[in-house]
């Protein structure tokens, strides 16, 4: 359950997002607060615009200041206060954070008329050769021959 906590770093979140989105205009009205033990490792708001990247979303850039924050690509024990619904792709770096919880504010359905995550999120319901994308298989031998060396390396990254 919330406590007046979580309540005080989701409104800094809202207000990172009013910053970026309609004071700074760096991109889209998002924010993201990220907390570890009391601690605010980073707040950032969305910079899509600015950085004219379009992964440079509120969650990805609080994640990669976090990270760099404590050393590590583990943000085990980390809470994300974002202030919109994660799109898939900041879903994915939060899990791949090791986030424990996410907290957001306004679902997508919310600004559906202006940002399509809830057509990002219905396409990826779709089986893996039915999305808009069409993934298609290339050169899956090769690739596995990579992954066959990196199996060997007794000190290759394991996260």
């Amino acid at each position: 359950m919330p406590t007046a906590q979580d309540r005080a770093y989701m409104l800094q979140a809202i207000e990172v997002m009013r910053n970026a989105g309609v004071v700074n205009k760096t991109g889209g009205p998002f924010g993201a607060v990220i907390v570890k033990d009391g601690v605010v490792l980073a707040a950032c708001g969305n910079r899509v615009m600015a950085d004219h990247d379009p992964t440079a979303h509120a969650e990805v850039a609080a994640i990669r200041m976090a990270c760099a924050k404590v050393g590590s690509h583990d943000l085990s024990g980390a809470v994300l206060y974002t202030s919109c619904m994660c799109c898939p792709m900041c879903y994915a770096a939060s899990f791949w954070a090791r986030i424990d919880k996410v907290y957001y504010a306004a679902a997508c359905e919310d600004y559906a008329e202006i940002f399509d995550d809830v057509v990002l999120y219905n396409d990826l319901e779709l089986p893996f050769h039915d999305r808009k994308l069409k993934p298609e298989e290339l050169c899956r031998a090769e690739a596995n021959a990579v992954w066959d060396e990196f199996r060997k390396m007794p000190d290759g990254a394991r996260y």
